[in-house]
């Protein structure tokens, strides 16, 4: 497609004679594209229950590290992500970033076709598949270049909301996609299950083959011919504001490769930090949240430092950080979609860990490996949270443009502090039980409110952000605020891990709900008080 030399959608006249008709092509590949790599980035929340399922030789404490490890790598990438669009260009950013994720994806399937693949391969592809997590920042940036204001919320909430689909896709996709030989001899032979397993129409009882593999495969079907219509559909706008100076598109791509490896150069050192040995150096529980905050100022750092022509402009986005709601809006964001995306990452685990086992006492002590023949499938419910999330933020983004992105944050604050001390609460319960599946319903519902909340939240903070930052800041702020906020995606999958361990999982939602209380202040302080600069953005 030709590139976009004049670009001026807050002209009314130049919006509906050619903006809509352009900016609606450039959202509706964008979309595809993203829910592909929201998928590969969180597929790990399955595929490793299913490893679990087929008896691969790691505990669940392993597995979860896996989820956490892609989630961080993600959220780490979406830092140089976020400037993107204005070294590289729009339609050169979404083009690479898509055919990247063909790398996790083949490696995965790959992997999965042998139980002793070693856990460092696994822990490998689960870094690579920050790829995907790292889209998200570069795609909201792009689609905000390419609407008027007055329609921001909707069309990042479209884009965001339907790109989230991934996760939803992929939780559905991927355990029925395990029942069949989709790839003949290429895929591999199939495995028995040694525990019942699970899809969205039923139970899967044990003995049956199964073919983990596709887990990964599956993705190449969607990634190849998204790549081409990227790169045939999509535009880069060459305007001073979005995208002056990009460059050839092999330019392009090696200033994508020269940022994306300073994300993983700090990903990998934080990472080895936390992780335990042999594959890190084990650091305590407390550490991650020092060495997180390690990683957001080394990228940033680093970023700095690059010569050349890349230089100018990102200083020229950097003055985003002199800007105090940057960093409110990266907590009040992180409630919303770093909630969303972590509870994704991690929900399945949780309900197969707190739900598919008899929680007894023997000998004085309790004990929770023993198989819960009554326990649901986690295959066949994990997938409704996501889905509501994600079904449900464009709604959010619709409302606030009506009445006001930070009156519905505080609303949603004010849920989400509810909904989690009550899931804490049967959580407690269902643990300390050899019957937790009478727990399971009230559980369940609840989480079904936590990330509805979530997905409205997630649409009015796109509105907000939107309207308290200028057009040129916007994207960017965008980008920072999302890279900020996916360490959800490491948090919580993390933290869960830690509390199953310590045989306190509630402890993790108690922890949530406080921090929730402390974006509700800060919500109402700077943008619905008496003293708010901004009045309800």
């Amino acid at each position: 497609m030709a590139d976009l030399q004049e670009w001026n959608v807050e002209d009314p006249t130049f919006w509906e004679k050619t903006g809509k008709r352009v900016a609606n092509r450039n959202l509706w590949i964008s979309i595809p594209s993203l829910l592909c790599g929201f998928a590969v980035w969180l597929y790990w929340g399955i595929i490793t229950v299913q490893m679990l399922n087929l008896g691969y030789p790691f505990e669940a404490a392993e597995l979860f590290t896996l989820s956490a490890i892609a989630g961080l790598t993600g959220a780490t990438l979406r830092i140089p992500s976020s400037f993107f669009v204005r070294i590289a260009g729009g339609r050169n950013t979404i083009f690479f970033t898509t055919a990247l994720l063909m790398i996790p994806a083949l490696g995965t399937g790959l992997a999965l076709q042998d139980k002793d693949t070693p856990l460092w391969v696994f822990q490998i592809l689960a870094f690579l598949s920050g790829f995907g997590g790292g889209n998200f920042a570069s795609s909201m940036s792009n689609i905000s270049f390419f609407f008027p204001k007055k329609s921001q919320g909707l069309a990042l909430g479209l884009n965001a909301g339907l790109g989230n689909a991934g996760v939803t896709t992929m939780q559905i996709l991927v355990p029925l996609v395990m029942t069949v030989p989709l790839f003949g001899a290429f895929g591999g032979a199939g495995m028995e299950l040694q525990s019942t397993s699970g899809t969205l129409i039923g139970k899967i009882p044990a003995g049956t083959t199964t073919y983990i593999q596709n887990a990964g495969f599956v993705w190449l079907l969607f990634l190849v011919p998204l790549a081409f219509a990227g790169w045939f559909g999509m535009n880069n706008i060459r305007t001073e504001e979005v995208s002056p100076h990009i460059g050839s598109p092999f330019s392009a791509f090696g200033k994508i490769i020269g940022l994306l490896i300073i994300g993983f150069i700090t990903a990998a050192l934080g990472l080895y930090i936390i992780l335990p040995e042999p594959v890190g150096l084990g650091a305590p529980g407390w550490a991650k949240w020092p060495v997180i905050v390690g990683i957001l100022f080394a990228t940033v750092m680093l970023m700095k430092m690059i010569p050349g022509d890349i230089k100018p402009n990102l200083q020229r986005q950097f003055k985003i950080f002199g800007n105090k709601h940057t960093w409110i809006m990266s907590v009040i964001y992180t409630m919303t979609f770093g909630s969303f995306i972590g509870y994704s990452a991690g929900f399945a685990l949780a309900i197969k860990v707190v739900f598919g086992f008899q929680h007894v006492e023997v000998d004085g002590v309790m004990t929770h490996d023993l198989v819960n023949p009554n326990g649901p499938s986690a295959l066949m419910y994990a997938w409704m949270g996501p889905f509501i999330g994600a079904l449900i933020r464009p709604v959010g983004g619709w409302i606030s443009d009506k009445v006001g992105g930070a009156k519905v944050t505080q609303i949603v604050a004010v849920i989400m502090i509810a909904a989690a001390l009550g899931v804490a609460y049967y959580m407690q319960a269902a643990y300390a039980s050899a019957t937790p599946e009478e727990y399971f319903v009230p559980f369940f519902i609840l989480f079904l409110v936590l990330f509805g909340a979530t997905g409205i939240g997630n649409g009015s903070t796109f509105r907000t952000i939107a309207m308290v930052f200028p057009k040129e800041q916007a994207g960017p702020a965008l980008g920072w605020t999302s890279a900020v906020a996916a360490y959800g995606a490491f948090i919580i999958p993390q933290v869960f891990g830690e509390q199953i361990k310590a045989t306190t999982p509630e402890n993790a939602l108690y922890g949530f709900a406080v921090f929730y209380l402390i974006c509700l202040l800060l919500n109402w302080w700077f943008y619905l008080g008496p003293k708010a600069e901004i009045k309800n953005p």
